[in-house]
């Protein structure tokens, strides 16, 4: 198992499969009353998070408690980040009070590979910039697999705001790696020019979106991050929820086994409408539901599996 988790780049076929397979190991916890395993009893798991996050904090914090380990939960504000204090120094005083594992979250792209040469313990990377989210990209794929039975010759569009999206990346790194075919679908403007062939070599870009629904078994809408935009991307809202949202009637051109998914959080109304979000093909909540199943993996293996 590797060290660290930093890119759906690191995982090959056989350790991300060893994750989903002991994800879903994991996922029987959460049905017994006690909700605890004691595979990491004396560890200690540091949540570091420079940026707001609810789903993910808390699904790690969750995943870290349910294995045993002592949880620290570190947020830059009201921290001695805000004192100047810089991402080095915080990794030595982290190394120093003994972290097994730091669990970062960071606005520049690349932070938790630098925080991977300062600390001797693992470094899991929980959303860096605009670069990647691997373990969001394992809880897609787990939720695929779980669904549709398999992931191997699936079809999958990534729909919206790819230029910005981590989540668009680890996804087509892991997906096509597990055997799947990828499809980044959204305006020209939200596309980067050669995204496609530069993450993996085979997945195909479109910026149609009503072309492509009719032929996939998976439509993966992503948030539009306002946030990270200085400039304007598209005419309006309007505009972009009907050329690129996905409501009623783009879910019934779907076929009849397809599945709806968004990483959260959903800007209701803009790429999904409640309707779509609300139906039984969505499957959000159980995304929320097997990100701590597969968090507990990761953890497990980083940690308790370099052991056993």
């Amino acid at each position: 198992m590797i060290k660290h988790l930093l890119s759906g780049a690191d995982l090959d076929a056989a350790t991300a499969t060893e994750i989903l397979d002991t994800a879903a190991e994991m996922a029987t916890v959460a049905g017994r009353e006690i909700k605890k395993l004691p595979a990491l009893r004396g560890r200690t798991v540091v949540n570091l998070f420079y940026e707001d996050s609810t789903r993910t904090r808390i699904s790690f914090e969750a995943a870290a408690k349910r294995l045993s380990a002592d949880v620290i939960n570190f947020s830059a504000k009201g921290s001695s980040v805000t004192k100047g204090e810089s991402l080095k120094d915080t990794a030595l005083t982290l190394q120093a009070m003994g972290a097994d594992a730091v669990v970062v979250r960071h606005p520049a792209s690349g932070a938790p590979h630098r925080l991977a040469n300062w600390v001797d313990g693992s470094v899991v990377n929980a959303g860096d910039g605009t670069h990647e989210h691997p373990t969001q990209a394992l809880l897609d794929a787990y939720t695929m697999r779980a669904r549709l039975g398999r992931l191997a010759g699936l079809s999958v569009a990534v729909v919206g705001d790819v230029l910005h999206s981590r989540v668009a990346r680890s996804n087509v790194l892991l997906l096509s790696t597990l055997g799947a075919k990828v499809t980044l679908v959204g305006p020209p403007t939200l596309i980067p020019v050669d995204i496609a062939g530069a993450l993996a070599p085979g997945t195909d870009v479109s910026y149609d979106l009503d072309s492509v629904l009719p032929n996939v078994d998976v439509v993966m809408m992503l948030r539009v991050q306002r946030e990270r935009m200085n400039d304007s991307y598209f005419p309006s809202a309007r505009e972009y929820a009907r050329r690129y949202g996905l409501d009623g009637p783009r879910m019934r051109r779907l076929p009849e086994h397809a599945i709806v998914m968004h990483p959260g959080p959903m800007n209701r109304g803009m790429e999904i409408t409640a309707e779509v979000a609300d139906s039984p093909r969505s499957t959000i909540v159980e995304q929320v539901t097997n990100g701590v199943s597969v968090r507990m993996a990761v953890l497990y293996l980083l940690l308790g599996g370099n052991n056993r």
